[in-house]
């Protein structure tokens, strides 16, 4: 063998154990975390009444009655109002001390002798509640709404539900 080719196996040979070796190795550490929390559970406690509008006649509009969130009742001083205005109430339980959404969008309220005639309501809710450290006991939050009225209101009972979600922030 030529000493020409011995040199070349000895730096093939070379070549290869340098590409063969493994590089150093570098360990990272990153932080895991996990929050496991109780399935939301919600629970309507009772529906919102406006009780009854009573419809003055000439002609007039924009009378606005509604019950805020707080149960502060607001009749327009162009119609009557009677009965026992009610909030909407519900129960949301879950895992303690954890904010939650609540979503109810506006509703629209359909008289019962007609369905071609509604009314909307524009509902009033917290946004957010934060649940309390006391076991099982949820926290209850309301729901409010109001209605704008006119002379061409039709009469009747209107009718709706308030579709209330709640999730976790």
């Amino acid at each position: 063998m030529t000493s020409h080719a011995r040199h070349l196996r000895i730096i093939v040979a070379a070549s290869a154990a340098a590409i063969g070796m493994p590089a150093h190795a570098v360990t990272q550490n990153a932080s895991v975390n996990a929050n496991v929390v109780k399935p939301l559970s919600l629970t309507a406690l009772q529906g919102l009444d406006l009780g009854t509008i009573t419809l003055p006649t000439g002609a007039w509009s924009n009378a606005t009655v509604g019950i805020s969130r707080a149960g502060l009742f607001n009749c327009s001083a162009k119609v009557i109002c009677t009965g026992a205005p009610q909030v909407a109430s519900f129960n949301v339980v879950g895992s303690n001390r954890m904010v939650v959404n609540v979503s109810a969008p506006n509703v629209t309220l359909v008289n019962q002798s007609d369905a071609t005639k509604t009314l909307n309501l524009v509902t009033d809710g917290p946004g957010q509640v934060t649940l309390p450290n006391s076991g099982n006991q949820g926290v209850v939050f309301n729901i409010g709404g109001s209605i704008t009225v006119s002379s061409t209101t039709p009469s009747g009972t209107y009718k709706g539900t308030i579709d209330v979600t709640v999730n976790y922030q």
